[in-house]
């Protein structure tokens, strides 16, 4: 009687350089329907050839990760090296599904995208810039030299210690789908998500109606008189006192309120919030980010033109 054994498929060190090589040029392909796909997509060749032996795998296991995917590029090393792991633990038998896989991305890009900005963009590189600069105004040229040199040891550094960390996270995330720890994950980057996406909209989603709801013509001394003051830099002053006292309402003698101060009294952000929201709903029904992208770049046109915003 013959005993067979089945060996375990394991990625090694080389296959990990591999797809940490290729996964610097994450966004190499970046496009308006699912964002970085393709260059995620390419990243994770190496380990989908090492891992499932027949076309039918690979081609099963490519278009899975085809899915839409967009974070910081940087960060976006930890959410490969736990896909690593789940794909090799999905490669040799564990009872992982293409959903588990994409939703386990998409519970850890969120929350990233929004770590990586501020760390790296708004901390990491003004400071080695400014440093780098001042070197270069001496006329040394070891100024950008230190800047680029520093600046792609520390990123490089920090992903491929992040994807090593998020690879052996994930091992232990595959051993324990059935005890709920995949369950806590996404439950824990969804609310972080939340959080982040909920401060971000208020930032950086602008809408504003110009719509004139009211116009009350001021009594004196409720507005600025630009013509009884006096000339020169005595008259700036003036003007700069009774702005302190009056406010921006002070500024003409006609109080023009719009539709926009008026939503802001009631609720501020809430046109923003509920363009995000409804943006959401129709991804969330398969509509193409290209058809919402065109529609919202119509419908703003057509509002400036009339004048509605």
């Amino acid at each position: 009687m013959t005993e067979v054994n089945e060996k375990r498929i394991e990625l090694s060190r080389s296959d990990r350089i591999k797809v940490f090589n290729r996964h610097q040029l994450l966004q190499g392909s970046w496009n308006y329907e699912r964002m970085q796909n393709g260059g995620w997509c390419y990243s994770i060749i190496p380990a989908i050839k090492k891992l499932y032996k027949t076309d039918e795998e690979r081609k099963s296991a490519l278009k899975r990760h085809l899915e839409f995917y967009n974070t910081h590029p940087y960060l976006s090393s930890p959410v490969m090296g736990v896909t690593l792991a789940m794909e090799e633990e999905k490669a040799n038998g564990a009872p992982i599904e293409d959903k588990t896989i994409n939703s386990v991305k998409v519970g850890m890009m969120g929350p990233l995208a929004g770590v990586g900005d501020p760390v790296f963009w708004f901390t990491a590189r003004p400071i080695l810039g400014a440093l780098g600069a001042s070197i270069a105004l001496t006329g040394n040229i070891i100024g950008p030299i230190i800047f680029f040199v520093f600046w792609n040891i520390i990123r490089m550094a920090f992903e491929w210690k992040t994807q090593e960390f998020g690879y052996k996270v994930g091992n232990e995330i595959t051993k324990d789908l059935s005890g709920g720890l995949l369950g806590k994950v996404n439950l824990v980057a969804s609310i972080v998500g939340m959080f982040i996406v909920g401060a971000l909209v208020q930032r950086w989603v602008n809408v504003t109606f110009t719509v004139n709801v009211s116009e009350v013509t001021q009594q004196a001394g409720s507005f600025i008189d630009w013509n009884s003051l006096s000339t020169g830099s005595k008259g700036l002053q003036e003007a700069f006192k009774l702005y302190d006292q009056l406010g921006s309402a002070g500024l003409d003698q006609v109080k023009v309120t719009t539709l926009q101060d008026n939503l802001n009294q009631l609720i501020p952000g809430l046109v923003p919030m509920l363009l995000t929201l409804g943006i959401c709903k129709l991804l969330k029904k398969n509509v193409s980010p290209i058809v919402i992208i065109v529609a919202l770049f119509i419908i703003g046109i057509i509002a400036s033109v009339l004048g509605i915003m």
